[in-house]
């Protein structure tokens, strides 16, 4: 209980860092007054999509939160209960919503300073554009812990007995009972990081597919070019779905984390008397914190030759902090306890891996990307064949990282629990399973690197916002190599950041399957006892099978949502090069502000169907059949959404990179012949790209929130679905 306020200080500072970082990023160079006008028409466009999707989601979410309230309230028989975990929902909601939108506005003002800094050098450029985005991730990770403290506080979680209280009244008091009373902030920020991320994505996907196959194909005009209508459209959908979207996307993972951790940490609590099982999950958090500031500064000493490696050098000094700071808190906290260690430290590697393997399989120095590209020698089919091939490849190794991470953590989390002296005797009874604890620990190891990711992902979207910016100002070439290079780096941080989610939605997925067991058994009086999943009950089948099949029309609806949105931006600019032919010579602006607002009423559209089925199929699934029917389909729904997201992600990554590996003019043909843009090789890696842009940045992205909505889901309405 005493390091509480270690959590309190963390969150502080995360904001103070955050605050300090924008303000120096806002105090830089903006640009030319050509730049400037770019940059002002992203801002009016991001921050008017913005506004709308969250008026629509917070009327959303307050109905939600209504139905969630009446329903608990009525079937507990306790109106606290009900109004606890609709308050719990509302909060989770607000920080998520919050942390997204701070986010995006402090990322639409970094990208004309990163344009204006590329002016200077690659340094400027980088640590610009990395410091925009590193204040979303301390943002995010800020509210979560400020969040889920609050909340725990103001429920009364700090309601603990003492040492020496019996077993019954540790059971009573409000540390044991209050984590499952703020589940629903969890749900509450799935709720909103879902229709975020899926407005977000579909936006941006339509404006990007749109502005490609009209811009590039059709007219043959760059890349971001001014003539093209779409082209802010795209540039704005960039903030709104990589910066929001996954901002709120990385925000409920922290948090629903948090809370399915703090969950497991109850049970040892009960037999142990040790609060600092409840109170680890905050902590440990915290030291990442602290780890993920030493690699932002890191980034900023000495000079800067490769972007690439000054991010990675960046991310290693970050992961030797965390690496520290996870051994000095589990040795302080968990009585010494070595094999908890090595669980940590299991999860820490885990995060490495991801981002090392997504990297392998999205970064042009390697096969995968390489392969792609001489594959577009021989036309678009052969493209997209050999994309799909590397995506389907990539989950191979995805599906064995996942199960070593898994595998060991329980294995140290069994070993550890045996050699705690207050937990052997619980552990022989088999009251608790120490295991479960071990994947917990390892799923804290993983996410206290989640500040410096979020802000290697952020900077995706302003480096390539600072190029569009260069090329519609009509900034010196010079400039323009800068920020293709920045943009060629943006690329690959961005896949990392889905490689390194959707490992963590594993992870955590399998920690709130065993929170929401936890939930059912304190529901139906069998604490003590092991709870089974029986795969030969239809009923069970049935809620598998359903959940698998979510996962894949899930993704049909959100690609097909692109499809249908690029649709209408597609038509637009076909109309605005017909009507107005002086906008190819340059004699005329083109409408820009149309063809936003249609992309901003396409996405917000489009977005509602996708997240409704998201949230009615579980609920369904519960109240039809039950809650050994909602484990099945948890279970089975989850694991299908790891390999669906990990194929979406990377083949997606692998055709976007192979078109800039074209760009770069790194491709050759007969003779020596380089194969730059304007090739036919480069017109078939377009064409890939554009297939593979709803798949790695709005059907794959929403199947990470997917994933954990399920969990949060089953966890708050476990009580509709017992006895059913």
């Amino acid at each position: 209980m005493y390091l509480w306020p270690v959590v309190l200080v963390a969150g502080l500072a995360a904001i103070g860092f955050a605050l300090y970082l924008a303000n120096d990023v806002l105090r830089r160079d903006k640009g030319t007054p050509a730049m400037q006008e770019v940059a002002g028409m992203i801002f009016e466009g991001a921050m008017a999509f913005l506004n709308r999707q969250y008026r629509t989601i917070a009327v959303l979410a307050l109905v939600a939160a209504v139905a969630i309230g009446l329903l608990l309230a009525w079937l507990s028989g306790s109106a606290t209960i009900g109004m606890q975990t609709a308050g719990a929902f509302l909060a989770g909601a607000f920080c998520s919503a919050l942390a997204g939108f701070i986010g995006m506005f402090i990322a639409v003002q970094a990208n004309l300073r990163t344009a204006a800094a590329a002016q200077h050098s690659l340094k400027d450029a980088i640590n610009t554009a990395l410091r925009g985005g590193a204040v979303s991730g301390f943002l995010v990770v800020a509210l979560s812990l400020l969040g889920v403290l609050a909340i725990f506080a103001l429920y009364g979680g700090f309601d603990d007995p003492g040492v020496n209280a019996t077993v019954a009244q540790r059971q009573a008091s409000g540390l044991a009972k209050v984590p499952f009373a703020i589940v629903g902030f969890g749900f509450g920020a799935s709720f909103v990081a879902l229709f975020a991320q899926l407005g977000g994505g579909i936006y941006t996907k339509a404006a990007d597919v749109g502005a490609d196959l009209v811009g590039k194909i059709e007219a043959g005009i760059p890349e971001d070019d001014p003539r093209n209508a779409a082209v802010v459209a795209d540039l704005v959908g960039d903030n709104v779905g990589d910066c929001a979207g996954r901002g709120a996307d990385l925000f409920e993972s922290t948090a629903a984390e948090n809370i399915g951790a703090m969950i497991l940490g109850v049970a040892l609590y009960v037999v142990s008397g040790n609060t600092a099982w409840v109170f680890f999950p905050l902590v440990v958090r915290s030291v990442g914190i602290f780890a993920s500031m030493v690699g932002i500064v890191w980034v900023g000493m000495g000079d800067v030759t490769d972007a690439q490696r000054k991010l990675d050098s960046g991310y290693w000094a970050m992961t030797v902090v965390a690496a520290i700071g996870i051994i000095a808190t589990v040795l302080l906290m968990l009585n010494g306890n070595w094999w908890f260690v090595a669980a940590g430290l299991t999860g820490l590697m885990t995060s490495v891996a991801f981002v090392y393997i997504t990297q392998y399989y999205t970064a042009g120095g390697w096969r995968p990307v390489q392969e792609l590209a001489r594959a577009s020698r021989t036309g678009p089919a052969t493209n997209i064949i050999s994309g799909m091939s590397v995506g389907l490849e990539s989950t191979g190794i995805t599906a064995i990282i996942i199960s070593l991470a898994l595998g060991l953590s329980y294995y140290f989390g069994t070993q550890g629990a045996q050699a705690d002296p207050t937990l052997t005797a619980a552990m022989r009874a088999g009251t608790i399973e120490g295991g479960l604890f071990g994947t917990a620990i390892a799923t804290m190891g993983m996410l206290t690197t989640v500040a410096y990711i979020l802000s290697m992902d952020t900077f995706g979207p302003i480096t390539d916002n600072a190029g569009g910016i260069a090329e519609m100002a009509q900034a010196p070439a010079s400039v323009r190599h800068i920020t293709d290079v920045l943009d060629g780096v943006g690329n690959t941080t961005k896949a990392l950041t889905k490689g390194y989610a959707v490992g963590s939605a594993a992870l955590a997925a399998f920690l709130l399957f065993s929170a929401y067991i936890d939930e059912i058994k304190i529901r139906t009086n069998t604490v003590g006892v092991r709870y089974t999943v029986d795969l030969a009950d239809i009923r069970v089948f049935i809620g598998a099978f359903l959940g698998l099949m979510l996962i894949f029309f899930f993704s049909s609806l959100t690609i097909r949502a692109v499809g249908k949105a690029a649709g209408d931006i597609i038509e637009e600019v076909r109309r605005q090069f017909r009507e107005n032919p002086g906008i190819m010579d340059g004699t005329v602006r083109p409408d820009y502000a149309r063809a936003v607002d249609i992309t901003t009423q396409a996405g917000l559209r489009e977005m509602v169907l996708p997240g409704i089925v998201a949230i009615a199929v579980p609920v369904l699934v519960g109240l039809i059949f039950g809650a050994q029917a909602a484990a099945g389909m948890l279970m089975v729904g989850t694991m299908g959404g790891v390999l669906m997201a990990t194929f979406l992600n990377n083949s997606g990554g692998t055709w976007d990179n192979a078109k800039k590996y074209i760009e770069l003019g790194q491709l050759t043909g007969e003779g020596g012949k380089i194969l730059g843009k304007g090739s036919d090789a480069h017109a078939a890696a377009v064409v890939g790209d554009t297939v593979g842009d709803p798949f790695k940045d709005t059907a794959g992205p929403s199947l990470h929130v997917l994933i954990k909505l399920l969990s949060t889901i089953t966890l708050v309405l476990a009580p509709l679905f017992i006895g059913r």
